[in-house]
């Protein structure tokens, strides 16, 4: 860590410490710096961590939620002044004229122009390009907007300090200083003082405006201009034979994902989409009243074009003083019919005033931005370039983007609940009285006979259905009325979570049809909505191929997939996958599958899509997106990709403008590499793909024998970790697991992962990994060849490199001293002690043959930034975990205090926040 970053975090810490000592008293400031000191001390390795265990042993829950907070707050304050540091880096190291870095754009267009990339290529990717980062919800995001707006000052108050620093020292730049630190003393102090977590459990509508927080500050802005970034650049670079085309579209999960989740109804699918067009239509609106003052032309002075004069009269502005300007007039109308165009979509209580009702509501985006362009094109008509490519363009950019509806809504089930909704239909409509019990090929038949009849399943009087179904149709009526209302990219994604039969798909299209999303004419359907196979388990990913040349030997389904641009999208689960099989075999499991769907995709003339349902934590596929997009097989990128974000990795990438437009240029730069540029270097694929099918195998064979066959190891994972406080204190608004079962397999993976991470294991990022690596490796001879083999995967392969440093990421946060801490609360000791001697072990020969491989001496030799935050961060996160444990003892001995209830939640918000990457 350089010396002006650790002057920065003392300096946060000091005004933190000043303000605990006002506000609380010294008592609380002296108990919080013992803990810090003791911790560093065991971080240093010079105490036990039994000496931090007896600091808050038996301590008053009321004087624990003030320590919990500082070292809370201290790590958001340590994540900013990081996070300043690192930007303020990369700028200096552009203005010095290095190299432009990895993962930005700049360093995709030297990369292309050295390997000489056709026009063409180029164009055939840009025309099917698609990268949406799809935001989801997460039960440790729970930050409030005061605390956003609080870092937002302190964070521009530190750059001004940092400037100031490096000027001339006298009275004046002193005085400037001063001011500085107050003004950061009473935004620490208010920030103290409010609340970090929720009273009460988050509603899904709380999590929607969350997630519609980050396009207020930072994507609305940022996707546009990046998008129309792309175009110019590339059209520099090949010509009009670039495709205008927006290449980031972002979606969203939240208000639409039902799959274990009986909270997201109908009314929640109406908020979350009525709310996201708002948002958009909303910033139209500020941005065309700011582009009507803006554009002040007179016609005296510029010339302008006939449709731009018919456009301003239509404008019905008749005010004297604007009769030479027929630009502000021209947008004067264009906003009144954006205007009028929310208050029919949303409401009039959306829009002030009334002069809009004059106006005629646009139909379409499209007829928007036709009229955009006539504005644009008159301005380039008079050789006023330079203005049109300022605010005008920017907004022309944002209707490519988000149309008028914001986000794609995806809507997620899982293929049970699906079958549960057609058996009761088919019931009723005495179409047949077991569906459920069908058998495969007479259910396709039933199927299909059903996609071909426009004849409806649900009468038109209505019928009293059980309550989970009349959620589920209610869900689909929703999501047609704002199909109808907001256009087909609202929702025109329906995912099918535990896919694993050919009826798994066809079923949800079923209940499409009965609400026009999909429309019966005979063998050749039409519709506006992809239906996605998520294929998630170990089993159904290596089944994942077979399953879909089945679906597409029917010529119903084939024909469908046609009219949808003959793409077949494919979401890939990481997480089940994970917890399924383990870090290692997942891995391998994901891109094995990916190898056979690229292969049948060419050979069968369809279009790939793969959507990755990757988590912040690298046990849910997390880790740097640039990385995984690069790592994935040839061909299974092609300018298309989903990719789900969620939870405190949203906030650490869309917080602000500027993390925003570095993550999300890394996903565009990844996209186009990955699709244009042969991104590896292996001599022998074959041999390659087989060493891990066999190391994949060993590390599965590790995995198992602990989280599926070990008798005690359920009792040991959810008396260690606080994954039962997940489910009880109000963390999230989905439950945790989705049947009310204490089996692995139901679990939902948020909170399998989450708990491991709170609990310091970190364990679905590592294990089996060492186990099974060094038994492929063997001994004698053999050894010395096989790692070399693998040393040269490592160097060449970044499929291989990517999991070995994601691995090595997650078990540098891990700390098994803790790990022994929070085994101390299982009652039966015989198995505390047992599992934990086996995930002590297998932790650091895992390390042992990371080292080997890699050559490094250390887990993160090659992550310099990560390894500066685990020195000077790492040991601030102790008092959380003492806390933390000492809190569930006497939560599961049955103290449900407030103090006790209080103090879990904020020591797993604080973890998480410090974490980065927990769940």
């Amino acid at each position: 860590m350089n010396d002006l970053l650790r002057d920065d975090i003392r300096f946060l810490g000091r005004i933190l410490g000043k303000v605990i000592s006002e506000q609380e008293g010294s008592e609380v400031y002296e108990l919080v710096e013992r803990a810090r000191q003791t911790s560093f001390q065991i971080a240093k390795g010079n105490l036990e961590m039994d000496t931090l265990v007896e600091v808050f042993k038996g301590i008053d829950p009321e004087k624990a939620t003030p320590v919990a907070r500082a070292f809370t707050h201290f790590a958001l304050l340590a994540n900013l002044a990081e996070d300043l540091h690192d930007a303020e880096a990369r700028e200096q190291a552009l203005d010095s004229g290095e190299t432009p870095p990895e993962s930005t754009l700049e360093s995709t267009w030297l990369k292309l122009d050295e390997a000489e990339v056709k026009a063409s290529d180029v164009s055939d990717v840009l025309r099917n390009a698609q990268v949406a980062p799809v935001l989801t919800a997460h039960p440790t995001e729970t930050r409030r907007r005061t605390v956003f707006d609080a870092q937002k000052w302190i964070t521009a108050y530190m750059q001004e300090r940092q400037l100031l620093l490096a000027a001339p020292k006298n009275a004046r730049t002193q005085a400037k200083l001063d001011a500085i630190e107050k003004n950061i003393h009473r935004r620490i102090s208010v920030l103290w003082q409010t609340a970090l977590i929720r009273v009460a459990r988050p509603r899904i509508e709380d999590e929607i405006e969350v997630g519609l927080r980050y396009y207020k500050l930072s994507l609305l802005e940022e996707i546009p201009r990046i998008n129309r970034d792309v175009v110019l650049e590339l059209r520099s670079r090949y010509g009009k034979v670039i495709p205008a085309k927006a290449v980031i579209k972002p979606g969203s999960w939240i208000g639409g994902d039902h799959d274990g989740n009986p909270y997201v109804t109908a009314d929640v699918v109406a908020y979350s989409t009525s709310r996201a067009a708002e948002t958009v239509l909303k910033y139209y609106g500020r941005q065309l009243h700011t582009l009507e003052h803006e554009l002040s032309l007179s016609d005296r002075m510029s010339s302008v074009t006939e449709e731009l004069r018919e456009l301003a009269d239509a404008g019905k502005n008749d005010v004297p003083s604007r009769v030479d300007e027929p630009y502000r007039r021209a947008v004067h109308g264009i906003r009144g019919r954006i205007l009028a165009t929310t208050a029919h979509l949303i409401g009039e209580h959306a829009v002030e005033g009334t002069w809009f009702k004059i106006f005629e509501p646009y139909s379409s985006p499209e007829e928007f931005a036709a009229e955009l362009k006539i504005v644009d094109d008159s301005l380039r008509a008079s050789h006023d370039e330079l203005i049109a490519d300022d605010r005008l363009a920017a907004i022309y950019a944002a209707v490519q983007s988000f149309g008028f509806n914001l986000y794609s809504l995806d809507l997620r089930q899982n293929s049970e609940s699906y079958e549960d909704v057609l058996t009761e239909l088919f019931q009723n409509a005495q179409v047949t009285a077991d569906y459920r019990n069908l058998d495969e090929a007479a259910k396709t038949e039933l199927l299909l006979k059903e996609l071909r009849s426009p004849r409806p399943l649900i009468p038109n009087g209505g019928w009293d259905f059980t309550e989970p179904t009349e959620r589920e149709l209610g869900i689909f009526k929703m999501a047609a009325h704002a199909v109808e209302k907001f256009g087909p990219n609202m929702v025109p994604h329906c995912i099918i979570s535990m896919a694993s039969s050919v009826t798994d798909v066809l079923e949800p299209m079923v209940l499409l049809k009965e609400f026009g999303l999909i429309k019966a004419k005979g063998d050749t359907p039409v519709g506006s909505i992809d239906v996605i196979p998520l294929f998630e388990t170990i089993d159904d990913l290596q089944a994942g191929a077979g399953i879909l040349e089945d679906l597409w030997k029917i010529d119903l389904y084939r024909n469908y997939l046609q009219q949808r641009d003959n793409v077949q999208e494919v979401m890939l689960g990481y997480s089940d996958s994970n917890k399924d099989g383990g870090y290692f075999s997942a891995n391998w499991a994901l891109y094995d599958a990916e190898l056979q769907l690229v292969d049948l995709c060419r050979s069968a003339g369809v279009k790939l899509r793969l959507f990755h349902g990757r988590g912040g934590t690298v046990g849910r596929g997390g880790g740097p997106s640039y990385d995984a997009i690069l790592a994935q097989p040839k061909g299974a990128v092609r300018g298309s990709l989903r990719i789900t974000e969620q939870g405190e990795i949203i906030s650490a990438k869309y917080g602000s403008p500027e993390t925003a437009r570095r993550n999300l240029e890394a996903l565009v730069s990844a996209t186009l590499e990955a699709s244009l540029l042969d991104v590896s270097d292996l001599s022998d694929p074959e041999r390659a793909y087989e060493i891990m099918r066999e190391i994949s195998e060993l590390s599965l064979q590790k995995y198992s024998s602990l989280v599926h066959e070990d008798p005690g190891f359920i009792d040991y994972f959810t008396q260690s970790t606080p994954l039962r406080e997940i489910g009880s204190l109000n963390i999230g608004s989905r439950p945790s697991s989705r049947k009310q079962t204490s089996s692995v397999e139901d679990l939902r993976a948020i909170p399998w992962v989450l708990s491991w991470s709170q609990s310091r294991v970190m364990l679905p990022g590592w294990f089996g990994v060492g186990t099974a690596l060094q038994q492929w490796i063997g001994s004698g001879e053999q050894a010395t060849e096989r790692i070399k083999e693998l040393q040269e995967l490592n160097e060449t392969w970044p499929f291989f490199t990517s999991v070995l440093d994601n691995m090595a990421q997650v078990m540098s946060k891990a700390e098994l001293r803790l790990a022994k801490l929070y085994s101390e609360l299982i009652p039966d000791r015989e198995v505390a002690q047992r599992i934990y001697d086996v995930i002590f072990d297998e932790y650091f020969l895992t390390k042992e043959m990371f080292c080997v491989i890699t050559g490094s001496t250390d887990l993160l030799d090659e992550n310099p930034l990560l390894a500066r935050s685990v020195r000077s961060r790492f040991p601030y996160l102790l008092p959380l975990n003492v806390i933390q444990v000492e809190m569930m003892r006497r939560y599961r001995a049955g103290d449900e205090s407030k103090g006790v209830s209080r103090n879990i939640q904020l020591t797993m918000n604080g973890l998480a926040t410090a974490l980065r990457n927990s769940g």
